[in-house]
């Protein structure tokens, strides 16, 4: 299985990530890279930067020395920044910073990542993840918001649906299992990220996100 590796290309000076990725795209460069690295590498371009993605650090690798090649042609200045993914933490960590085997690593590492989220959702004000629930009836809907509100958590309803903020990935699968199982038959419950605010006063429409759940 491959892994996911990200180099990052910082430009100091002029902005060139666009022409860099053009480059990096380029028809007379297809041969060069497809003979660098098996598999595709998915480039983009931001401002100042350019991200290349990878999996293996031997294609990451092999688009830092293209890179450099194609800087040193154009006098371009660059730093290059080479991260691996991290599942368990959710992150982008040093390279040389081997992935967590143990049960005790993993576990360390998803610790990280939850105090993190907490610390995230309380500096923003939102909730970093959410639990979207589609009632059959509009009376189950109001009637779960009111018990949800009584214990202080942020609750948005509408019609028959609530979405419900937590402030970390744990947080918003114990509350999305316990609405299962305390929710009347065929509510439909999911729990994933967010950047929404579900806070009273947020404005807009939090639904407008729910997709499959529509109706």
């Amino acid at each position: 299985m491959a892994d996911d590796w990200r180099l990052r290309v910082s430009f100091r000076g002029d902005r060139r990530a666009d022409e860099l990725r053009e480059r990096l795209e380029a028809t007379d460069l297809e041969h060069t890279l497809e003979a660098a690295f098996a598999d595709r590498v998915a480039v983009s371009a931001d401002d100042d930067e350019v991200f290349a993605y990878a999996g293996t650090r031997e294609q990451a690798e092999a688009v830092g020395e293209l890179v450099r090649s194609q800087a040193a042609e154009r006098g371009w200045e660059v730093d290059l920044e080479l991260r691996r993914w991290h599942p368990t933490a959710e992150t982008w960590e040093d390279p040389d910073k081997p992935l967590p085997t143990t049960d005790a690593d993993k576990a360390a590492e998803h610790a990280a990542l939850i105090e993190r989220e907490r610390e995230e959702s309380a500096e923003t004000g939102h909730p970093e993840f959410e639990v979207r629930v589609k009632f059959d009836s509009h009376r189950a809907a109001v009637e779960f918001a009111d018990r949800l509100e009584q214990e202080g958590l942020a609750v948005a309803r509408r019609w028959h649906f609530l979405l419900v903020g937590a402030p970390d990935e744990d947080t918003a699968g114990a509350l999305a299992q316990r609405i299962r199982e305390d929710a009347p038959p065929g509510t439909v419950v999911i729990s994933e990220g967010t950047q929404l605010t579900v806070s009273e006063g947020s404005g807009g429409n939090p639904f407008a996100y729910l997709g499959g759940l529509g109706g």
